[in-house]
């Protein structure tokens, strides 16, 4: 039983040497194992941020929908913001 499937990929020249440079410099020994490591860093990075959803962006969205007194106005932020920095130049 085979374990492996054949692509075949077209990447824009710079990706195409970004890959042949990996390969050249001995970091890796195939261009196919650049690109499945490649994959595996993407994997990991979206069960990074899966992992981010569920445990802090859901509690938070479900903890202001329970408590709306906690919701601040995006032009509070923006007015806060502007003066933090305003104090910040003044510093300068």
């Amino acid at each position: 039983m085979r374990t492996t499937q054949q692509f075949s990929i077209t990447l824009p020249n710079e990706m195409a040497d970004a890959v042949k440079e990996k390969v050249a410099s001995g970091a890796y020994a195939t261009e196919s194992e650049v690109i499945r490591d490649g994959l595996r860093v993407l994997l990991a990075r979206d069960r990074v941020v899966d992992q981010w959803l569920l445990e802090q962006v859901v509690p938070a969205y479900d903890a202001l929908l329970a408590d709306s007194s906690r919701v601040i106005s995006v032009d509070s932020v923006r007015a806060r913001l502007a003066e933090e920095h305003k104090a910040a130049v003044e510093k300068k």
